[in-house]
């Protein structure tokens, strides 16, 4: 896992990627850059650069945020999130433990997994194939 101090990531990070992968906190709707990218290749952390989704696996869910149905195998880690009055699955980074977003599932999506992982765009950097 990328160990790093608050410092050292507030040295790598711009303050929006700091907040969100830090701090866990989530960009507001329909502003990210890759919600409507439709472009072929690899979304890596945008804090350790560890591969996350593959483009196959993007779909449009009108969430207001990037829509994932699965990460790479051991790309990403959930847990139990009680935060906002509510329980969710939050989703980090496996390698530096950044925060993404967080998976809902059964919602209905015709997708293999019946999953939504909701991704804040400035949690992740796009690598073209």
């Amino acid at each position: 896992m990328a160990n790093k101090t608050d410092e050292e990531w507030r040295a790598v990070l711009s303050p929006e990627q700091f907040r969100v992968l830090r701090q866990k906190g989530t960009e507001p709707p329909g502003t990210g850059e890759y919600e409507k990218f439709k472009g072929k290749g690899v979304y890596h952390c945008a804090a350790c650069n560890a591969p996350l989704y593959v483009s196959d696996t993007k779909f449009d869910s009108g969430c207001g945020w990037p829509a994932f149905f699965d990460a790479i195998p051991g790309a990403v880690n959930r847990h139990e999130d009680r935060s906002m009055f509510m329980t969710r699955t939050e989703i980090t980074c496996a390698n530096c433990g950044g925060h993404l977003g967080h998976v809902f599932k059964g919602e209905g999506f015709k997708t293999p997994t019946d999953e939504r992982h909701c991704v804040n765009s400035v949690s992740l950097k796009f690598h073209d194939k």
